[in-house]
């Protein structure tokens, strides 16, 4: 489940020209292409921060472009007039939270300016330098692997990696002169209003802002949402190719659940978490898999005729940790058992069994299943990665007791171990202020060839 940023310097971006306070400066995050035959070998990419968490000021100046959410009318009347009056700025990396070092990038969910300590939860995503877009990532009949130390973010806080079937170059053009460079084109299977849609401004006067309260929607592949509790990896799949600009009921984001269903993609997902399958020993600190030390996460993408064009059958994963490989947890909920990896049958069981029973709708199938989740993977699909914090939902659908001391296999069972009393940004600010998550060693590559014992 992807996020919407808490904006800590600024509103969100909404034109396209590029400001020359603040050159963009992406810090170097080098990944891997690998083959069992010749290795991994390495490529020239790097980090490049969400276009959400850029200041946008009117051009030659320094005059907010949005201030509180809201136009500021003497520079954005309309469109037109916001796209060729307001700059969208660089950014300072390590002050908004990030620090790569080698072939890792830690991402804190607190920063500290002018002496308090305040939220930056940043979002980014992996640039091709060579390209000068996002790196693209085609995982049909292919595994993805990185290495990730969670053991700095407890209870309530998500350090995420995912991938979103994004415009490889933002939707760069003559009109959009910013693109991917400044990171623009965000979408997901939440389809969460944006500012910058196909790299256009869209506008609107609902309450003076959000431009007409579109949203991006696009297929989600949740690789890794977790913390030192809890994980889980979800599929979300929909039935639109690419970005796909939206409004109610396909965003399905109507107040208090009422469009959900009717959403183009599935909001939900088909889940594997292993505490909630059953298998609570699994992963945590000290644990089978110990989330007090750094290991090794791998995802494979097998397809029925173990070819690249094949369609997607089925998803597996196995974590190294010591030397040692560990296959997924093999489930004991009641209606799971012994399953370890994700296939079209084990979400319709995941589906009954925690989504309120056979005669609940399988929104997964209907928006396609694993074959509408292969086809984006197979177009190929960008690397976001996040940290952040949940203000609506404590982030009790990953990690906690909700419902408290329920027994396995019961719909709505636990998700990890964390208190239903916890979650709340406030108590995190407070109880962890040092909350980071770091992934390192990103690679990708043939089936077997990522990773050792």
């Amino acid at each position: 489940m992807a996020y919407t940023p808490f904006l800590l310097f600024i509103a969100s971006a909404i034109a396209q020209q590029i400001g020359t306070n603040t050159p963009e400066v992406h810090p170097s995050l080098p990944s891997e292409r690998c083959t069992i035959a010749g290795g991994c070998k390495p490529a020239n990419t790097s980090i490049v921060i969400d276009a959400n968490f850029r200041w946008l000021h009117n051009v030659g100046g320094y005059t907010n472009c949005v201030v509180n959410d809201v136009f500021n009318k003497t520079i954005c009347t309309d469109a037109e007039s916001c796209t060729k009056a307001c700059a969208v700025e660089g950014v300072d990396y390590p002050g908004m939270g990030l620090k790569t070092t080698g072939n890792a990038v830690t991402m804190n969910l607190f920063v500290t300016k002018d002496g308090k300590i305040q939220k930056s939860s940043p979002r980014i995503y992996l640039y091709d330098e060579a390209v000068e877009g996002y790196a693209k990532f085609s995982l049909l009949n292919k595994e993805f692997a990185f290495d990730v130390d969670t053991s700095k973010a407890g209870c309530g806080v998500n350090g995420a990696l995912y991938l979103s079937e994004m415009s490889l170059n933002g939707h760069k053009d003559a009109t959009n002169v910013a693109g991917a460079k400044y990171g623009v084109g965000y979408c997901d299977a939440q389809c969460p209003k944006q500012n910058w849609l196909m790299g256009r401004v869209s506008f609107g006067t609902s309450n003076g802002a959000n431009f007409a309260g579109k949203g991006s929607c696009c297929n989600e592949m949740d690789i890794w949402e977790a913390n030192s509790a809890a994980m889980t990896y979800t599929p979300h799949p929909c039935n639109v190719t690419g970005p796909y600009a939206c409004s109610e009921p396909d965003c399905g984001n109507a107040p208090g659940g009422k469009n959900k269903l009717r959403s183009v993609c599935d909001k939900d997902g088909c889940e594997i978490n292993a505490y909630r399958n059953g298998v609570q020993s699994f992963y945590g600190k000290g644990k089978t898999i110990d989330s007090a030390k750094p290991f090794t996460v791998v995802t494979q993408f097998v397809t029925v005729d173990n070819k690249d064009s094949g369609a997607l059958k089925e998803i597996r994963r196995l974590y190294v940790q010591d030397g040692k490989v560990h296959q997924e947890a093999k489930a004991t909920a009641k209606g799971l058992e012994d399953v370890n990896s994700m296939t079209d049958g084990y979400c319709a069981k995941q589906k009954s069994l925690f989504g309120g029973g056979a005669s609940a709708p399988n929104t997964f199938a209907t928006q396609g299943g694993l074959k509408t989740m292969g086809e984006a993977v197979g177009r190929g699909m960008v690397l976001a990665m996040a940290i952040w914090d949940d203000a609506g939902g404590s982030m009790h659908w990953m990690d906690s007791t909700i419902p408290e001391n329920a027994a396995p296999g019961t719909p709505g069972a636990a998700r990890g171990p964390c208190p239903v009393t916890g979650g709340k940004p406030a108590q995190i600010l407070a109880e962890q202020p040092n909350a980071q998550v770091t992934f390192s060693k990103i690679r990708s590559g043939e089936i077997g060839s990522t990773y050792k014992a």
